[in-house]
């Protein structure tokens, strides 16, 4: 993992002390974490995708209503995430560097299991240290909407919790049990209807 002006290096470290059991792959994370997950959705009814400036309002309103109680008064680490076909190549989205120009490249995940040379992929992963507030980050967080972003993390400085939102919603990797429960009784109307919390 390579290193930036927002402490790559301690950042490299830190997350293979915290999550040990793989790299940092948002929609993966749930799996070996499930005793402080926690799945909220975005829209009322489970919709998916917002439509109006009035529906934007409130998927930004949830994911901030969530990133506020989880980093309130620190520090946070914002992780986005672009990929290309070679290691320098072309980055997709292009709008991942619009969005995040505070972002200085962390680190790159190579998936070269394919035996063909052309199906090789690079993951590239860029991050800032910025102190949170309401509101720092919703022009990533409607990228995300739109599924134009994928991959987000956000962080506190310690790797302690992470926010993950995708297009439809934010999984919540709490501080442990007790602190996923009491989000998720604070929110309860916002919870998926499925039974495994999809």
């Amino acid at each position: 993992m390579s290193s930036g002006d927002f402490g790559g290096e301690r950042l490299s470290a830190l997350w293979r002390r915290r999550f040990p059991k793989g790299p940092p792959v948002a929609h993966e994370l749930r799996a070996g974490h499930s005793d402080r997950w926690v799945r909220f959705h975005s829209l009322p009814g489970s919709k998916r995708y917002p439509e109006t400036e009035d529906e934007y309002a409130i998927v930004l309103h949830r994911y901030n209503t969530l990133l506020d109680e989880l980093f309130e008064g620190t520090d946070v680490y914002v992780i986005t995430v672009a990929w290309s076909w070679d290691p320098d190549g072309t980055e997709l989205p292009p709008r991942r560097a619009e969005v995040h120009p505070e972002g200085s490249r962390w680190t790159t995940l190579v998936y070269e299991d394919d035996p063909d040379p052309e199906l090789h992929s690079y993951t590239h992963l860029y991050a800032d240290l910025r102190p949170w507030r309401p509101g720092t980050v919703d022009t990533i967080l409607r990228e995300v909407a739109d599924d134009v972003l994928s991959g987000v993390i956000i962080t506190d400085s310690g790797l302690s919790r992470l926010h993950l939102p995708y297009d439809g919603g934010a999984d919540v990797i709490a501080a442990g049990p007790e602190e996923r429960d009491r989000l998720r009784d604070r929110h309860r109307e916002w919870l998926p209807r499925n039974p495994a919390g999809l």
